[in-house]
């Protein structure tokens, strides 16, 4: 790994460990860290030793803390535009669509667009000291890589509208009972709750996962349940179905290649 890298890797076994690498600026979004965070994730698509994706932040105080207003602050609105697509495409969407899951281990403040990534994220896991929020109508801004369209999904409309219009950031407890985190443990667990998280998604079908994440990806839409009834159907003439439905009767541990 190179001395420079924004994101360095760690691997537990299947689970590919990865931190973001800003801590002096709380791990804000830049563009260069953008782009080589979506590198890996299309390169770890077609990676046989990675079963699942832990997307943490470095330092005690920040997953992420938002992105790096200095590099948009004099864009116009073609500029904005092309700065939401492109982030959406080659990041954002990106996690969402991933064959492989992703866990967001949320430490301190995810603000705007680091909230936006977590949403992005299939799990997410929060610490006690998070702190998560949608400030952007603070800069005269709205979020622009899919935070209004996830959160929304996520919590419900009514929520995410009051978060998203008053800016208001909330803390980790309340971020578990409205369901926008699944846990919420110490600081000092974090790392280890996400990785005993991952343990389950390293054991289970790949292409079983991946098919659940489209679907769950597709709900709320016109097309979710013909998505959910195609890949159902494709889940058929995979090795993964015939391996665990043999190990199923035959009462044995199934083994997912």
């Amino acid at each position: 790994m190179s001395e420079t890298a924004l994101v360095t890797e760690t691997l537990h076994g299947s689970v590919a460990c990865w931190t973001l690498q800003r801590p002096q600026q709380l791990n804000a979004l830049n563009a260069a860290l953008i782009k080589e965070l979506g590198q890996k994730v299309e390169e770890v698509q077609n990676r046989n030793d990675v079963r699942c994706v832990i997307l943490t932040g470095s330092g005690e105080k920040a997953f992420v803390a938002g992105a790096d207003i200095k590099e948009f602050a004099n864009f116009n609105g073609t500029e904005g535009r092309q700065l939401a697509e492109q982030g959406q495409r080659i990041l954002f969407d990106a996690i969402a669509m991933s064959r492989k899951p992703f866990i967001a281990a949320i430490g301190g403040f995810a603000l705007g667009g680091g909230l936006e990534l977590a949403l992005a994220c299939h799990i997410r896991i929060a610490s006690d000291n998070a702190r998560l929020g949608l400030p952007e109508v603070t800069l005269g801004l709205i979020p622009g890589y899919g935070g209004t369209q996830r959160l929304a999904k996520i919590m419900g409309s009514g929520r995410a509208m009051e978060m998203i219009l008053t800016a208001r950031m909330i803390k980790a407890d309340e971020a578990l009972s409205v369901g926008l985190v699944s846990r919420v443990v110490s600081r000092e667990e974090l790392m280890e709750a996400a990785i005993e998280a991952a343990k389950p998604l390293t054991r289970n079908s790949p292409n079983a996962m991946a098919a659940a994440i489209r679907c769950v990806q597709s709900s709320g839409t016109t097309e979710g349940f013909e998505v959910e009834i195609d890949q159902f159907g494709r889940c058929f003439d995979h090795p993964d179905f015939h391996e665990g439905v043999d190990a199923f009767l035959n009462k044995r541990k199934a083994e997912f290649s």
